[in-house]
């Protein structure tokens, strides 16, 4: 099953992350299928290809609650 999930980027108290598409059962920072955005929680920065993700879902992707909301407030 794939999963648009967060990568983990950056160091420590300074993380930003990468959106992915991602097989479930790998690692969170493990090889992904497709990178469709970034999110930066320092200065509340994100971009999302909503296309692509849009597409991922239709084919059965899950997204985690985190995505979701990010997603919805684009």
């Amino acid at each position: 099953m794939l999963k648009i999930r967060l990568k983990k980027l950056g160091r420590k108290k300074k993380a930003c992350y990468r959106i992915i598409v991602i097989d479930s059962r790998k690692k969170r920072d493990g090889k992904a299928i497709k990178e469709i955005g970034f999110y930066n929680p320092l200065n509340k920065q994100h971009q999302i290809d909503i296309i692509e993700a849009n597409k991922k879902i239709g084919e059965g992707a899950k997204t985690t609650k985190t995505v979701k909301n990010l997603i919805k407030n684009k």
